[in-house]
């Protein structure tokens, strides 16, 4: 077992340097955001689509394509509105009168890296079009079935501040994204990084540091990453105390309407072992689970009134329960 994990340890050092020339080469675009990069690295190296809500600004959609270059993956912008239909993400089928034959005319969805720019402008059917095609990797068109490349994930937005116009995603829905992220300001420092270089309106060249083929060899190691049982016992604890918190002893059952559904506890334990990988470890420890949870539970948790009118969040109640559960 030793042996097993020293060989996986020296395969991770050498995959974690190449990450670092990939983080470099983003930072030439980005300024700080680490948490929301490594996030986005994760999504990559794990196939899992990740929400994202951030107020305008905050180089979301900068931060997305730079990955996509250095990764020479190929990257589509698809700005939701609410008069979108599923036709416009999927494709469609198009009757040439010349030839009095129907051809398909693929639509953005047929790239690697999606950014679905404010998903929650778009109405339902649009958005179960686009879930459809992150759960099944694939899209229908008429008769025909299309396997879409991997890797593909999407990475969506979401604006909290404007609710007007828009339609919210349905719990259901937002369990199929493996990661929730809420992304804050930069710091006065790294502000003033970002107004000095845009000022001047410098173009800075991206290079391609691993390809797509490289992406998935990197995903295999990452499912070799070693978890504990004990480890997977903690996972499982914590997600069964967001469904029974009563057991608990906090009074947490007030505040707590839906816990998380199983994906909960699937993604948890990826995204640990994916955290640990871009750590430089060949194995899981407690505090990996820990950072990751928020992240992984803030959109699965669905609170009730009550914690509502008294000002606690999703977040709130995670710490709450990390704090609790006992930690192997």
């Amino acid at each position: 077992m030793n042996q097993d994990l020293n060989q996986l340890t020296e395969k991770v050092k050498v995959a974690h340097l190449k990450l670092a020339e990939v983080n470099e080469e983003v930072s030439k675009v980005i300024v700080g955001q680490k948490y929301m990069l490594e996030r986005l690295m994760m999504g990559v190296l794990l196939g899992g689509h990740i929400l994202v809500e951030g107020v305008p600004g905050l180089a979301k959609t900068t931060a997305v394509r730079a990955l996509a270059d250095v990764i020479s993956a190929q990257f589509q912008r698809i700005q939701f509105t609410p008069d979108m239909l599923p036709a416009d993400v999927m494709g469609t089928q198009i009757y040439n009168p010349k030839t009095q034959e129907f051809f398909i005319k693929k639509g953005p969805l047929f790239h690697n890296i999606i950014l679905a720019d404010e998903i929650n402008r778009a109405p339902a059917k649009v958005q179960s079009a686009l879930l459809e095609a992150m759960q099944e990797k694939q899209i229908t068109i008429g008769e025909e079935s299309f396997k879409l490349e991997e890797p593909f994930i999407v990475l969506a937005t979401q604006n909290p501040i404007e609710q007007e116009g828009t339609y919210p995603l349905p719990e259901a829905q937002l369990d199929r994204f493996m990661l929730k992220l809420n992304i804050s300001y930069p710091t006065k420092e790294e502000e003033l990084i970002i107004m000095n270089r845009f000022s001047r309106k410098e173009n800075v060249a991206i290079n391609t540091k691993i390809s797509p083929e490289q992406v998935l060899t990197l995903r295999q190691l990452v499912e070799e990453i070693y978890i504990d049982p004990k480890i997977n016992d903690y996972i499982i604890n914590l997600i069964f105390a967001t469904r029974d918190p009563k057991k608990l002893g906090l009074g947490l059952e007030r505040y707590i309407a839906f816990g998380g559904s199983p994906r909960a506890s699937i993604n948890l334990n990826r995204a640990s072992r994916c955290y640990a990988f871009l750590q430089g470890r060949a194995y899981v420890v407690p505090q990996d689970v820990k950072t990751m949870a928020h992240d992984v539970l803030r959109h699965r948790i669905l609170l009730t009134y009550e914690a509502e009118a008294e000002g606690l969040s999703t977040d709130d109640i995670i710490q709450k329960i990390l704090d609790n559960v006992e930690v192997p």
